[in-house]
């Protein structure tokens, strides 16, 4: 049978569950062929509702999910707006708020939705990653409990016990959650999305790239997975392959700010003289960089003290002065001498790498930096904000690894990074305006 005549045929159908909707989203980004053949039944269908011919309605809520499915959540909330009151048009809008990160407005439909006589699990799993979002983390566990009983048979659960995971900074957790929840339903895109993630943050680049690759053949999260693997191929020097992702994105959406970015990004970096010599030089440089410390003869005090201030490898280590080594807590002249005897063998010396050369620098006073801020949130690791992959690379690349060390840097400091451009940049400034933090002043 023609895929996409049946497509078709779906497409011509009335609307009476979101899940009938969302068995035509997963048929039509099967493939490329049935996407683009979508994409065309959609610009048909929004011409005539335009033009006042047939059911304006019925029409505007099929608009509504076509553009929540297709990544466009304000497009999606327009066209849900003129759709008649009912469950599948209030989940869709709660869906399209959540995705554009309106959680107050989510929760406000989503519990008209219930009233409606939505499906009460799938109302309160996505109550429930609202409220983790807000950070109303013992709200968002009580709206899982009452449904504890569909841990075992229940994709949406395990999605939404992963996101408070993830929100309380457990993300080996949250990556079971997810998996969890791919395993009892594939096509789960969010929960396969977010372990794609994780897995990439945890340095399992191959697991990772095979999740985002399906994700690529799902609604809801096809353009974020095209763009992340775009910027794995970046990474990995495969330029090509990059540019193909980023113009997927940009087939669907010709208009997508970040695709057309990252695709002059990708293609000016493809253009460039590529120095043999100093790229082999380079990568001998990471590698020796990249040597844990655990790798080296160091006393049992130093290593646990390097390991409580998070000094996991040599650059790590390179990056400190002897002043923030003496400034920890256990942490005396001993076990300086020791690791300056131990870096000296290797012509190298502490803080040679730091932002100031080697001079020794004081610690930060983020009482100073942000007298209203609870320290628990400055000690918060980056990796617990919700960063596009190159940001957060970007970061990994700076040593930066909590919210504390972010502030303390200038957005020039950042630019200077390899693939951090001003995208990146207006991201982070835009998570740390939401905990009432800036980018230290140059």
């Amino acid at each position: 049978m023609d895929t996409t005549v049946d497509l078709a045929v779906q497409f011509e159908q009335p609307i009476t569950t979101h899940d009938a909707f969302n068995r035509l989203a997963c048929a039509a980004f099967s493939t490329n062929e049935t996407l683009h053949r979508f994409i065309e039944l959609l610009n048909d269908l929004e011409d005539k509702t335009e033009r006042g011919e047939g059911d304006a309605s019925a029409s505007s809520l099929k608009l509504g999910l076509a553009y929540l499915y297709m990544g466009d959540a304000p497009k999606a909330l327009t066209w849900l707006g003129q759709a008649t009151d009912g469950a599948v048009r209030r989940m869709a809008a709660g869906q399209a708020h959540l995705e554009s990160r309106h959680f107050t407005e989510a929760l406000a439909e989503f519990d008209k939705a219930a009233t409606l006589g939505a499906n009460r699990l799938e109302i309160d799993t996505l109550r429930a990653e609202c409220l983790a979002l807000l950070g109303k983390l013992d709200e968002a566990l009580l709206a899982l409990k009452q449904h504890a009983s569909h841990e075992a048979g229940s994709a949406s659960w395990n999605y939404a016990r992963g996101r408070i995971h993830q929100e309380q900074g457990d993300l080996q957790q949250a990556a079971a959650s997810y998996k969890k929840a791919v395993e009892i339903d594939p096509a789960n895109a969010h929960a396969r999305f977010y372990l794609a993630y994780l897995c990439d943050l945890f340095g399992d680049d191959e697991e990772a790239m095979d999740h985002y690759i399906h994700c690529t053949g799902l609604p809801l999260v096809h353009m974020h997975a095209l763009i992340n693997l775009a910027v794995i191929h970046e990474d990995n020097n495969e330029y090509d392959l990059a540019e193909e992702c980023l113009r997927r994105v940009l087939a669907v959406n010709p208009n997508h700010a970040r695709a057309r970015l990252y695709l002059r990004d990708v293609m000016a970096a493809d253009t460039m003289y590529i120095n043999e010599n100093q790229v082999r030089a380079m990568e001998k440089r990471s590698a020796v960089l990249d040597t844990p410390i655990t790798d080296f003869e160091l006393s049992v005090r130093s290593r646990n003290c390097l390991k409580k201030m998070n000094i996991n490898t040599l650059g790590d280590l390179l990056r400190i002065t002897e002043a923030e080594l003496l400034a920890y807590k256990n942490f005396g002249e001993t076990s300086l001498r020791e690791i300056k005897a131990m870096l000296a063998q290797k012509g190298l010396s502490l803080g040679q790498n730091s932002p100031m050369g080697g001079a020794a620098r004081p610690a930060p006073d983020f009482a100073a930096l942000a007298p209203n801020v609870s320290p628990d949130v400055l000690s918060r690791p980056v990796m617990s904000i919700e960063l596009s992959v190159r940001s957060r690379k970007c970061l990994q690349r700076l040593g930066i690894s909590t919210i504390g060390e972010l502030i303390i840097r200038s957005e020039q400091e950042l630019l200077e990074s390899r693939n951090f451009g001003q995208t990146s940049l207006t991201e982070i400034k835009a998570c740390l305006v939401q905990m009432g933090l800036s980018l230290r002043q140059a």
